[in-house]
């Protein structure tokens, strides 16, 4: 099932302008995301930005809990980042997601964040599988 990565922002989004995200699914269980760090994603430490770690994680575990959970639309209810090691200026970060459980209405999963095969954030994250669609839904942002 391991794809080629595919961009995640395409149209006008909070993702696109932060300078995209793209996703691939690796099983129906694993997924990964990727980026690139720009100077825009850095602090006044001239490493990455804590926020911008977050703002990729729920957007590259989201994808995938929308992914798991059928294609249907999920919203994040809970995500608790640990911020480990940290990333500069040009550093490819990777993410792995583990879907860990799916229910009717929740996706559980597990994130972590790499950069050089070096650990720098985990996450584990609870989604809700939404029963009707969002209006003018932009999944991966």
């Amino acid at each position: 099932m391991k794809k080629r990565f595919e961009q995640l922002s395409n149209k006008p989004s909070y993702m696109k302008h932060n300078g995209g995200l793209l996703f691939r699914s690796i099983t129906k269980k694993k997924f990964e995301f990727k980026t690139k760090i720009k100077k825009s994603h850095l602090n006044k430490a001239g490493i990455t930005h804590g926020g911008y770690i977050c703002t990729i994680i729920d957007a590259g575990a989201g994808t995938a809990a929308h992914r798991s959970s059928g294609n249907r639309p999920c919203v994040t209810i809970s995500l608790d980042v640990k911020f480990i090691a940290p990333s500069s200026l040009g550093d490819d970060l990777i993410g792995t997601v583990e879907i860990i459980k799916i229910t009717k209405s929740m996706v559980f999963l597990d994130c972590k964040l790499r950069c050089k095969n070096k650990l720098i954030s985990s996450a584990v994250g609870i989604w809700k599988i939404l029963k009707r669609p969002l209006p003018n839904a932009g999944l991966g942002g």
